[in-house]
């Protein structure tokens, strides 16, 4: 513990517990992370940055209906969500899971190449906690959703 009665523990990648004052405040870890995805070489390129480099657990979903078919039995912690897919399209799935299920604790995170200004703002109105570009580096993505995640907690 430091001088200011403030210690960090840091479990590998993401903070586990803050204590102040001998009170400890719990910070959720990020393990569930449903990604939805239609293209097969981005489900398995960011399956491999979630899991292998990030560490987390994926449930990858090829569109709008396997996701809110998967919903209850995987219970994402977090959603990825691509909006551009053929059927339903990312606005829609979210809309649709918001109608049925309770996402005030489930940040949902578009991937999107369209990154507008006014395209990233109608994004969050429509509840998207934040918004990744594609394309996306592998190698940072995992980290790109920790910061998302953090700053929500």
């Amino acid at each position: 513990m430091s001088a200011s009665g403030t210690a960090i523990k840091n479990n590998a990648h993401s903070i586990t517990s803050v204590w102040f004052d001998e009170r400890e405040i719990a910070v959720t870890e990020l393990k569930r992370i449903m990604h939805v995805e239609d293209d097969p070489s981005i489900q398995a390129v960011a399956k491999v940055a979630l899991e292998v480099v990030g560490g987390f657990t994926v449930e990858t979903c090829s569109g709008g209906e396997e996701a809110l078919k998967s919903f209850h039995a995987f219970a994402p912690q977090l959603i990825l969500l691509d909006v551009m897919m053929p059927g339903m399209d990312g606005p829609s799935t979210l809309k649709k899971m918001q109608s049925d299920f309770d996402l005030s604790a489930i940040p949902v995170v578009f991937m999107t190449a369209k990154v507008q200004a006014n395209e990233i703002e109608s994004y969050k109105a429509l509840g998207a906690a934040d918004v990744v570009v594609k394309p996306f580096d592998p190698m940072t993505l995992s980290d790109q959703i920790r910061e998302i995640w953090q700053k929500l907690q």
